[in-house]
C-alpha cells in the first residue's frame, strides 16, 4: 500500500498515516451552519476532505471509511431569523427552526452535491443530539472541568494546564481570538459556555441547569463522540475553526474522556480570497455556491479549487476558472470513450503526500489517456462531457433579442443601457463585435 504522509497542525509536521483500526478509519470534519447559503469559501474544506474521503476509500477500502460531517442548526442567528418568521403564528419555536433549517439544508446538500462531493456516512443535526451534549457537560462538571453559574455551565480552562496546544497561541491572543464576553460569573476570561440560558422566546430544552441550548464547540465534541468513539483518526476543517473551536474541542474532550486524545490527526485548509481580496459582503465580492452553480458547472468549480494545495491560501478569480474549464473539457473529451482506468502511480504518490492536488494534476498533464481517466474518478470528477457541456450551451435566441434591445437603446443614444447589455453578455461569456456594414456578430469566449 501507498504511504500516506498527512500535516498534523498538531504536532507541525507531516506524520505517516496509521489509522487506529484499518478496518474502520474514522474522519471528522466541521460542517454548514444553516441559516443562509454557503459561500464559495465554505467550499473548500467540502471539497478538500472529500478527496481524503475518496483517497482513505481507496487505500482501505470503500466499506471501511466512516465519515461524519455535522450540521449545526443551533445558532444565535437561526434563532433570530426563527423568531421573526414565528411571530404571530401558533408554531413551536423548534418547529419554525427545523423549517428554515431544512430550506437551507436542502440547498447546501444540493449545492455541495454539484461540486462532485460524496455525501458523508453520516450527517448528524445539532438539534437531534441534545441529550448527548447534557451528558457530556454533566460529566464534565462531575470531573471538576465545568461549573454552572446563573444557569449557564462553563468549561473552567484553568483545569487544562496545557489548554492552547493546538493553536499555541499567547494567552492575550487567545483573549482577542475567543472575542472573550466579560461576564461576573467566570472564575477566569477564558471560561468558554457549554450551557446556556433560554428565555421563553427563544429555543431550549430542558437541562439540570435549566432551561438552555448547548454551546457550539459542545455540539461537535458529542457528535463526534457518539459516532466516532472517544479517539478517532482525523478531525478537519477550516484554519478559521483552528481558534476557538477546535482549541475547545480537544479540551472538553479530552477532559471529559479521562485525558484520551480527540483525534490523532488534526487537517485544516488554508482561507480562500476573492480576486486578491478578501471576501465580503462590503467589498461585494461574496458569491455563494448556489449562485456560482448558475453559471459555472459545478466540477469546473471543483477543479479550480484543487489546483491550490489545500493547505495553502487561494485566490479565487475568474481567469482561473476560465482555465480550469477548458483544461476539464480537453480530459473529458480524452476520458470519457475509455472502458480501461487506471490510477497512475505518481497520481496517487502525490495525493498520498498531503494531499497535493496541484501535483496531481500536474501528474494529469503527462498521464496516458487510461490513467487521465482513473486520475480524474479518484478526484471525483466523472468524466462525462455532458456534465460540463450543458453550461457551454447558449441561447442563441435569447442573445439574438439581447443584440435588437442594444442596437434599440444605441439608436436613441441610450448607451448606458446599451454598454450595461453589452457587459451583461459579456459576464456569459459572449464578446460582441460591431461591425462595419451595421451588423453586430458574437462569439463564445472563456
Amino acid at each position: 500500500m501507498t504511504n500516506l504522509r498527512l500535516y498534523n497542525t498538531l504536532t507541525r509536521i507531516k506524520e505517516d498515516f496509521a489509522p487506529l483500526d484499518p478496518n474502520d478509519v474514522r474522519l471528522y470534519v466541521c460542517g454548514p451552519t444553516v441559516y443562509d447559503f454557503a459561500h464559495i469559501g465554505n467550499a473548500r474544506p467540502v471539497i478538500v476532505f472529500d478527496v481524503l474521503f475518496r483517497l482513505l476509500r481507496h487505500l482501505y477500502g470503500e466499506n471501511h471509511v466512516t465519515y461524519v460531517r455535522n450540521i449545526t442548526d443551533i445558532d444565535d442567528k437561526i434563532n433570530a431569523r426563527a423568531i421573526e418568521r414565528g411571530a404571530g403564528r401558533n408554531v413551536p419555536i423548534l418547529d419554525v427552526v427545523r423549517e428554515i433549517t431544512n430550506e437551507t439544508g436542502r440547498v447546501y446538500d444540493e449545492d455541495v452535491a454539484a461540486l462532485g462531493n460524496l455525501p458523508p456516512t453520516v450527517t448528524p443535526r445539532a438539534t437531534e443530539h441534545v441529550a448527548p451534549m447534557i451528558a457530556m457537560i454533566a460529566e464534565l462538571i462531575a470531573a471538576g472541568h465545568a461549573y454552572p453559574a446563573q444557569g449557564h455551565v462553563l468549561f473552567d480552562v484553568s483545569s487544562k494546564p496545557d489548554y492552547g496546544k493546538l493553536s499555541r497561541r499567547p494567552l492575550d491572543e487567545m483573549i482577542a481570538g475567543a472575542r472573550i464576553e466579560v461576564a461576573p460569573y467566570k472564575k477566569n476570561p477564558m471560561d468558554f459556555v457549554l450551557w446556556k440560558p433560554s428565555d421563553a422566546a427563544t429555543p431550549g430544552w430542558d437541562s439540570p441547569w435549566g432551561r438552555g441550548r448547548p454551546g457550539w464547540h459542545i455540539e461537535c465534541s458529542a457528535m463526534a463522540g457518539q459516532y466516532l468513539g472517544e479517539t478517532f483518526d482525523i478531525h478537519g476543517g477550516g484554519i478559521d475553526l483552528l481558534f476557538p473551536h477546535h482549541e475547545n474541542e480537544i479540551a472538553q474532550s479530552e477532559a471529559a474522556h479521562h485525558g484520551h486524545p480527540l483525534a490523532k490527526v488534526w487537517m485544516h485548509n488554508g482561507f480562500l480570497q476573492v480576486e486578491g481580496e478578501k471576501m465580503s459582503k462590503s467589498l461585494g465580492n461574496f458569491v455563494t455556491i448556489h449562485d456560482l452553480l448558475k453559471d459555472w458547472p459545478g466540477e469546473v468549480l471543483r477543479f479550480n479549487m484543487l489546483r491550490s494545495h489545500y493547505r495553502q491560501p487561494m485566490d479565487w478569480t475568474v481567469a482561473g476558472m476560465k482555465e480550469s474549464w477548458s483544461t476539464l473539457e480537453r480530459w473529458y473529451d480524452i476520458a470519457e470513450p475509455l472502458a480501461n482506468r487506471r490510477i497512475g502511480e505518481a497520481l496517487l504518490a502525490a495525493l498520498c503526500d498531503d494531499l497535493n492536488t496541484p501535483q496531481a494534476i500536474a501528474e494529469l498533464h503527462n498521464g496516458t489517456d487510461e490513467e487521465i481517466a482513473g486520475g480524474l474518478a479518484l478526484l471525483g470528477f466523472s468524466a462525462n462531457p455532458e456534465s460540463i457541456a450543458a453550461k457551454a450551451a447558449v441561447d442563441t435566441a435569447e442573445i439574438a433579442r439581447a443584440i435588437a434591445a442594444r442596437k434599440a437603446a444605441r439608436a436613441v443614444k441610450n448607451f448606458k443601457e446599451s454598454d450595461r447589455i453589452r457587459d451583461e453578455l459579456l459576464a456569459q461569456g459572449i464578446v460582441l463585435k460591431d461591425n462595419p456594414d451595421g451588423t453586430t456578430s458574437w462569439e463564445v469566449k472563456r
